[in-house]
């Protein structure tokens, strides 16, 4: 109907008139427009560090587990993923690296990991950055440092001034004990046909 004081044509929308509720429908198109561009211009590497940011926070959200997520790629491919799975496994060392890799060595038949990269929503632990090292991949990319990740909880810095000290300053006993004894397996390791280095 027409408005007696404006003579705007208003619609039933709390007396919004049909410019105004045009102009936010265009609006709107501009947005979900440019969101669909962004999506667009997207590198692949973002794609990957995106997809390992939104496991991380679907791992809070489903309430499987904490915040973090990795992918594993090799050729431009994602081969495998990984979530924390620390708390519904009951395992102390499914972070969400260690999941990935392991995933991704099932995945590819293979304990070596040499072309492939590491995109994860944190930085880190010093046990996946091990992890990362022994499993040979060439080079990591990740979202939050792990002074982000201490802001909420988690803090390695302990983990990572306990390997700069000796073992007799650190915080946990460390004992060597049977020495002689022990070597026997590394000489066995040595003379064996069988062995394969990794």
């Amino acid at each position: 109907m027409e408005d007696d004081l404006t003579g705007k044509l208003t619609v039933g929308h709390g007396g919004q008139s049909y410019q105004d509720s045009h102009a936010e429908s265009g609006q709107k198109e501009r947005q979900n427009q440019m969101v669909q561009e962004k999506a667009q211009q997207m590198t692949p590497e973002t794609q990957f560090m995106a997809t390992a940011i939104s496991l991380a926070t679907e791992n809070v959200v489903s309430g499987r587990g904490g915040p973090f997520g990795a992918v594993v790629v090799r050729g431009g491919e994602v081969v495998a993923t990984g979530i924390n799975q620390v708390t519904t496994s009951n395992d102390p060392t499914a972070h969400a690296e260690v999941v990935a890799i392991r995933n991704a060595c099932k995945v590819l038949g293979s304990f070596k990991l040499d072309d492939c990269v590491v995109y994860t929503s944190c930085e880190p632990c010093p046990m996946c950055l091990a992890a990362i090292y022994w499993a040979r991949c060439k080079a990591v990319f990740y979202g939050n440092s792990a002074a982000d990740a201490a802001k909420i909880g988690f803090d390695d810095q302990l983990f990572y001034e306990e390997l700069k000290r000796s073992n007799a300053d650190r915080e946990l006993p460390m004992m060597q004990w049977m020495s002689q004894e022990a070597w026997e397996s590394f000489s066995a390791w040595e003379k064996s046909p069988m062995r394969i280095e990794y």
